[in-house]
């Protein structure tokens, strides 16, 4: 019998095409609410236990028991943590600062933690000064250098966070490993940040510890999503949740996942709501903004910058939401002054490649396109990689009358689609 090969071939190719085009929409729609519904039910938020109770009550006027003080602290942290209130870690840090003062001995440990009280503050000068108290106690401790690199890295004194590196240096340390996965990151290496992010996951699997399983599967989801692996990225949000079902963290991940990679606003919106039941952070509201900015629904904008602004000018986040700040002043013609003081301060808060791109988005929109173009090519252009960042390149060198710059960046920020969202998109495309 004579096969018609041409005709088989055909149905072959017509088969092939049918399931290549099941498995593109399958892969287009990543969310499936069914992975993740029983984590959004509202649950209690826990701000108190027995530990809590009972080193607290230790705890006077003219209370001098370190473990009481450290003990309350740690507790704090988590209370903030999980309900996202600022109080909870200013309380944190008047319980550190007390141990700080009647600490005799292990003073270097008691430093290290209110620096980092203070680098969550995003009070990185101060973090700063507590490092260097406890590197003079304890130097070549590799908690201390832990802080030092973390806390210079912040400061964008990069030079200085790369040389105390070279201490540490371990490629089977857990602790080295994620601050070599944040160095690549920093210079732009993706694959080698990835790399080193699933050794940290291997590690903190075979060990089973759940601090460090937390941080590296809601970390390696970022990274994961800025690969542009999005159903890595939700796999590994849903990983988080399995261990701490309360992790707004990962739900806000999901809910951006279904926003600007499922176009499913009114989900995303929906798990944002869920979060917002028992975690307020000023940006969950950014977010529930620029989705209803998506949508065109003018009012349901406004109400969520009125409650971003709400929280965000509360004087106990001081830094914190600068940068956020920044970005909501910029946006309304009517603030753009506001913008630029705020920039100019966050610089000598801290001068990184990415304050600077503020600066320079505040000097732009105020109209000094000159400055905001000496500004990127001083400090931002070829020093930072992130998509935020380019964008703003891209409109100071349009601005500035160079057309050619501002089209091979925008070749790159389309790749950046899903990093940057549906509405940024649009800003994208009219470059």
């Amino acid at each position: 019998m004579k096969i018609n090969f041409i005709f088989l071939l055909s149905f072959f190719l017509l088969i092939s095409c049918k399931d290549s085009t099941s498995e593109g929409e399958q892969e287009r729609q990543i969310t499936n609410s069914e992975d993740y519904n029983n984590y959004l039910a509202i649950q209690k938020v826990r701000t108190t236990s027995p530990y809590f109770e009972l080193w607290n009550s230790k705890i006077t006027a003219d209370s001098v028991e370190l473990p009481s003080f450290t003990a309350v602290a740690g507790q704090y942290n988590m209370f903030f943590e999980s309900t996202g209130d600022i109080s909870y870690l200013k309380k944190a840090e008047q319980s550190l600062e007390k141990a700080v003062n009647v600490a005799n001995l292990d003073q270097e440990k008691y430093y290290r933690s209110l620096a980092r009280n203070y680098i969550s503050q995003h009070k990185f000068k101060e973090a700063l000064v507590y490092a260097d108290s406890a590197a003079q106690l304890s130097k070549t401790i590799p908690a201390t250098q832990h802080l030092l690199f973390d806390v210079h890295m912040e400061l964008g004194n990069y030079a200085k966070a790369d040389s105390i590196k070279k201490f540490f240096a371990d490629p089977e340390d857990f602790d080295y490993i994620i601050r070599a996965a944040k160095w690549n990151d920093y210079k732009g290496k993706l694959d080698m940040t990835l790399m080193f992010m699933e050794k940290a996951k291997e590690k903190a699997e075979a060990s089973k510890n759940r601090s460090m399983l937390l941080w590296v599967y809601s970390n390696i989801a970022d990274y994961y999503g800025h690969d542009g692996r999005i159903k890595d990225s939700y796999e590994h949000y849903l990983k988080t949740l399995e261990i701490d079902s309360s992790n707004a963290y990962s739900k806000k991940g999901i809910a951006w996942i279904a926003y600007s990679k499922d176009k499913n606003s009114k989900e995303a919106s929906r798990i944002i709501d869920s979060v917002l039941t028992g975690h307020v952070s000023p940006d969950y509201y950014l977010l529930k903004a620029e989705i209803a900015e998506f949508e065109n629904d003018k009012v349901a904008k406004k109400t969520a910058m009125d409650s971003f602004w709400k929280l965000a000018n509360n004087p106990a986040y001081g830094n914190m939401y600068n940068t956020y700040k920044i970005e909501a002043y910029a946006e309304d013609p009517s603030t753009t002054k506001q913008a630029l003081t705020l920039a100019e301060q966050e610089i000598k808060n801290r001068a990184t490649p990415e304050t600077y791109q503020l600066l320079a988005l505040a000097n732009l929109v105020n109209g000094n396109n000159e400055k905001a173009l000496e500004i990127i090519t001083d400090h931002v252009a070829d020093k930072t990689f992130e998509p935020t960042a380019l964008l703003t390149m891209a409109k100071v060198y349009k601005a500035n009358m160079m057309p050619a710059k501002a089209n091979d960046l925008k070749m790159e920020l389309l790749e950046a689609a899903y990093e940057l969202g549906p509405v940024k998109l649009r800003e994208i495309q009219s470059l």
